[in-house]
């Protein structure tokens, strides 16, 4: 049996592991931060880059850098075989494809690389090279969903090879985007991957986990004959290519790793309608007190006024703590218009350093931790927790992760947190969560 190559996720933002568990989540990539993940036994580990949240010109130099570091730290550790994962949203949004490219200048060369949006827990699929969202029970295109409008990353296709030549501005033509149809994966497309060179671009289509899994096995078969592929990936294909068992402790069995049966809190920065509509039921479920934190002003608010907002917002934080409660905190939901995409991202940044702030400030004895947001929940692991490492845990709902914080964390040892992507689940999904870690044990 040939060694499994080593699949190393470069995640631009903390929720791609949506869909594994008890690997490590590294929130820092120094060469020996990278060689934890290159010696853990698990065959995945991911790099949480945090890369949407940046300009085009940041994700670029970050990826760079890991790359760099990712090129010693693998010297180093002998590893032979690997696969390199640039996992992004399977809504099509993201620095595509700056982020392939500086992957394949600096760890390349590659025979191809593929665009496998897939993402089964979330309602989307690739049928005809078109990817799909389903929308209240509609398999939808994408581009005409909401994320095709994003301020940043907005899009016009959702048939994959006009979506290459659009965001590749016309140097990769649509034909000349090879295709993989659902009628070849399940045939199997070994050949066709033996016969790719020179990073050839693929798109992938999916409708099932079983057809991503048909994938996968050709891909490590032709890996194993010593074809390098690189992949620009949802969370669906990662299920797929670590092939691991059961979770330990089921999503329905989450409430033990609750500390001590303690109330827990939860911090809510993702504005997508979805988080909205799951905000509203979960300040309906019994237990949870809302917090509203009003950032319409921040940009232009003086330092005092920042601190004032942030010393009423901990104050009430411990006063509901302190009746048994659980904070739900949550960033006022207007929608918002930016003159640039750079002042947007300047407000996003604005926010997140003051939720974080917030993180920090709460109560050392929470029971758990629910983020809400792929951006927020990314900076309560690095910034706000100041984690270097985690372990995943495993899910808590399809496509919601549970990490725990290290035994010697000084603040919140052995603490369970949710990275609750902005656009999962249903209107419930929220409540659901939080409910699992009230449950007692199984």
């Amino acid at each position: 049996m040939t060694a499994k190559p080593k699949i190393i996720v470069l995640d631009d933002d903390p929720t791609g592991s949506q869909t594994v568990h008890s690997c490590l989540l590294l929130m820092k990539w120094d060469v020996d931060t990278l060689r934890l993940g290159l010696a853990d036994e698990s065959p995945i580990f991911f790099v949480l880059t945090n890369t949407r949240a940046m300009t085009s010109e940041n994700a670029l130099a970050t990826v760079q850098e890991v790359c760099h570091n990712l090129k010693q730290a693998i010297a180093a550790t002998g590893v032979q075989d690997f696969l390199v994962v640039s996992r992004s949203d399977s809504t099509l949004r993201g620095h595509y494809p700056v982020e392939t490219d500086a992957i394949a200048a600096v760890l390349g060369s590659f025979d191809a690389h593929f665009l496998t949006p897939a993402f089964f827990e979330g309602g989307r699929f690739t049928h005809d090279s078109i990817h799909y969202l389903i929308v209240n029970g509609v398999p939808t295109p994408v581009h005409e969903t909401e994320f095709a409008n994003d301020s940043v990353f907005g899009y016009k296709h959702s048939y994959l090879p006009d979506y290459v030549e659009e965001k590749t501005q016309g140097r990769i033509k649509a034909n000349q985007v090879e295709r993989f149809l659902l009628q070849d994966i399940r045939s199997g497309v070994l050949e066709r991957l033996m016969q790719l060179h020179d990073n050839q671009c693929v798109v992938v289509d999916a409708e099932t986990q079983a057809d991503m899994d048909r994938f996968a096995a050709d891909v490590l078969r032709a890996t194993a004959r010593g074809k390098r592929f690189l992949f620009r990936s949802a969370a669906s294909l990662l299920t797929a290519l670590a092939a691991l068992p059961p979770q330990p402790v089921a999503p329905e069995a989450m409430a033990s790793y609750t500390r001590n049966n303690k109330p827990g809190a939860v911090i809510v920065g993702s504005h997508v309608k979805k988080t909205t509509e799951q905000l509203e039921e979960l300040l309906k479920t019994a237990g949870t007190v809302p917090i509203e934190v009003d950032v319409v002003h921040l940009l232009e608010n003086s330092e005092a006024q920042r601190s004032e907002l942030l010393n009423r917002t901990l104050d009430q934080i411990h006063q509901v703590h302190q009746a048994g409660k659980t904070p739900v905190i949550f960033t006022s939901r207007q929608e918002l218009t930016f003159e640039d995409a750079q002042t947007r991202l300047d407000f996003g940044v604005a926010i997140s350093t003051l939720l974080m702030d917030i993180v920090r400030g709460l109560p050392d004895e929470i029971g758990f931790l629910i983020s809400k947001g792929g951006i927020t929940s990314n900076d309560t692991l690095s910034t706000g927790l100041a984690l270097t490492a985690a372990r995943l845990l495993g899910q808590i709902l399809p496509g919601v992760s549970v990490v725990r914080t290290p035994d010697d964390h000084p603040q919140f040892p052995r603490l369970p947190v949710v990275l609750f992507p902005g656009n999962v689940g249903d209107r419930y999904a929220l409540a659901a969560a939080y409910q699992r870690f009230l449950a007692a044990p199984a």
